[in-house]
């Protein structure tokens, strides 16, 4: 966020001398070499190492640790950038606009250390600033986009040549700390934590694009059109997907944690582009409604208009379905790390919220996690569950009757037995159930479960410290059904960025939701070599892209199909990142009722809007039971 600091830097604050005449003009200008002698035709300086004099530049921009400036006689070599930032540790005394000439050591500063797969700035050490002249105009800015200087499409994946006309990676490391133009850029993504994505030029010649103004992902293809506008050196308007910044916006551009970005100098005025809400259509007579949810960071703790959004997106946007599979529910201390597990409060509100929104009587089904050790935020044992409602038909088979299984109340819900599973005070049942894995058992030609709800194969490697699949037996019009609810394992910093120096990137966690694919599906195959018609549901946030190698081990020889995946192009995606727009929640089904007439729906209500940034949107299926497959 912007707070007069250049965020991409951690420092100590020394004392540095940035205004110090040390450099007669007369001795330093045989030798000082400009700026793109310092910037070299490559993404590493051919004089990092060196100590330099006498580099001259004009200040483009000023931050709490250093500046930049720009050769305002640039030479016609797109190849080397002409621009560079100067680190003086303190905030210097020169400003926009100063003539200056620098002596230093030429550096790479690469955000994470000097291990990380980011890539590195080039940047002077400053040991000395003049300030020859002040008011000198700012160099002209280099239009990026339609009109100019356009990105190329691909990132380079095995050869070391600089090309800036064909490698994105190139392309932008050539303008790296220069002035740079965007002319009416669009937004494809929502403002987050200080930065909105954006294309030049309203979009024109970009593409994919999603129905709704965002920017598809597509496989092998980073979107390299995209740029990130950040607020690191003014503040920046909260945007959603399709609003615009009129005009010229201008910057300077910069590289920090996997992206190269555009810090733009003054806010920009923003033109609302009047992007609404989705809703569903209701569930007709007949048909099971089975929706998915993620619900990320939700505990007592979190602000009630929260607890109204994800409401809304459960009673607006999906229209109430007979059961939703839900992720990210917290319990009652949330991050809190005090030994809490149970979550009777966190989801009571959720209930209570759908309530007030018109919704129906909602029950809850779920298995409290031992303390820490399903990932997500420390103390916050963030779980999986079933919100359902039995009003339209919907049977939930609790086995047995909520011995250890959390329901509305902690204990059972509404109806939910006697069992006194969590409120136990030495929390047996409940600790013992979730270290139990639920099998497929065969009963009267069919598959059921051993437990339900029960946990799938909880003892796996592939789920340490991560949520474990929830399974869950249920009844519709007297079938059986069997709904698997997952939270695979997230991305994280293990994964290196498509704007780094590692090519082609490496992306551990993805090798672990393939392992986690593995359990899933050799379960599926399980409950279909019981009952070869069972009805399988498998949904939830997969935290994986519909084309990625963990969705392609789970539907290869489990007979499921992916519905995200069968969606037209514009509409396949349940999040946004980056200006990415990407699928990562997913609803499967199996051959038995994938047969079946049915229509599945993700509701664009939360990715792409700032107020719900970062937050995923719901999907539902409706499947029709009154037709024979």
């Amino acid at each position: 966020m912007f707070d007069g600091t250049f965020a991409f830097r951690a420092f100590t604050v020394g004392t540095v001398l940035a205004l110090l005449p040390v450099l007669p003009a007369h001795a330093a200008a045989a030798a000082a070499p400009r700026i793109r002698h310092v910037q070299g035709a490559g993404h590493e300086s051919p004089l990092s190492g060196r100590t330099v004099a006498g580099v001259t530049g004009v200040v483009t921009a000023v931050t709490g640790n250093g500046f930049w400036m720009q050769d305002p006689s640039p030479d016609r070599d797109d190849a080397t950038s002409e621009g560079v930032f100067v680190f003086t540790r303190t905030r210097p005394t020169a400003v926009a606009g100063d003539a200056v000439r620098v002596a230093g050591k030429v550096s790479e500063f690469r955000p994470g250390g000097s291990s990380s797969a980011n890539l590195s700035r080039t940047e002077i050490d400053a040991s000395a600033t003049v300030v020859e002249a002040r008011g000198r105009p700012l160099p002209a800015p280099v239009l990026v986009g339609p009109g100019g200087r356009r990105a190329p499409g691909a990132v380079k994946r095995a050869t070391d040549a600089f090309e800036p006309g064909r490698d994105a990676l190139d392309f932008y490391e050539s303008l790296e700390g220069m002035r740079v133009r965007v002319a009416d850029p669009v937004a494809i993504g929502p403002t987050r934590d200080g930065e909105i994505p954006v294309l030049p030029a309203g979009g024109a010649g970009a593409g994919p694009r999603s129905k709704r103004g965002g920017l598809v992902l597509r496989p092998d293809d980073p979107n390299a059109e995209r740029l990130l506008l950040t607020d690191s050196l003014a503040p920046l308007p909260a945007l959603d997907v399709g609003d615009r910044l009129p005009g010229p916006q201008d910057g300077v551009l910069d590289y920090g944690y996997g992206d190269f970005t555009l810090l733009l100098t003054a806010t920009p005025r923003a033109a609302a582009g009047g992007l609404a809400r989705e809703t569903a259509r209701p569930a007709r007579p007949g048909e099971l409604s089975v929706g998915t949810a993620s619900m990320e960071g939700l505990n007592p703790d979190t602000p009630p208009e929260r607890f109204q959004a994800f409401a809304a997106d459960i009673v607006e946007g999906l229209q109430s379905p007979d059961l939703v599979t839900v992720s990210g529910v917290q319990d009652n201390t949330g991050p809190d790390d005090d030994g809490t597990v149970v979550a009777d409060q966190t989801v009571a509100e959720l209930i209570a919220a759908i309530s007030a929104a018109g919704g129906p009587a909602y029950d809850w089904r779920s298995i409290a996690p031992r303390d820490n050790s399903d990932g997500g935020e420390r103390g916050a044992n963030s779980r999986i569950g079933f919100l359902f409602r039995t009003d339209r038909g919907l049977g939930f088979v609790d086995r047995p009757v909520l011995d250890g299984a959390e329901g509305a109340d902690g204990t059972g819900g509404a109806g939910g037995g006697d069992a006194t599973g969590l409120d136990d005070p030495a929390g047996q049942a409940a600790a013992e159930r979730a270290t139990t894995a639920t099998t497929v058992l065969k009963e009267d030609g069919g598959a059921r479960l051993s437990l339900s709800p029960g946990r799938v194969a909880p003892g796996d490697p592939a789920w340490g410290g991560t949520r474990k699949p929830l399974a869950a037996e249920v009844t519709w019009q007297g079938r059986r059904l069997i709904v698997i609810a997952n939270h695979w394992s997230p991305r994280s910093g293990d994964d290196q960025p498509v704007f780094g120096r590692r090519q082609p990137p490496l992306r551990p966690t993805e090798w672990r939701r393939e392992a986690q694919a593995r359990v899933v599906a050799n379960f599926v195959k399980s409950l279909r070599a019981t009952d070869k018609d069972a009805g399988v549901i498998v949904a939830g946030n997969l935290n994986e892209r519909d084309f990625a190698a963990p969705v392609t081990v789970l539907t290869e020889g489990t007979g499921l199909t992916d519905l995200p995946a069968t969606l037209p192009q514009d509409e396949r995606y349940t999040a946004v990142t980056g200006g990415n727009s990407q699928v990562q929640d997913h609803v499967l089904l199996s051959p038995s009722l994938g047969g079946r007439p049915h229509e599945f729906d993700v509701v664009h209500r939360a990715s792409e809007f700032a107020d719900r940034a970062g937050d995923h949107d719901p999907a539902v299926v409706r499947i029709e039971f009154g037709h024979a497959p």
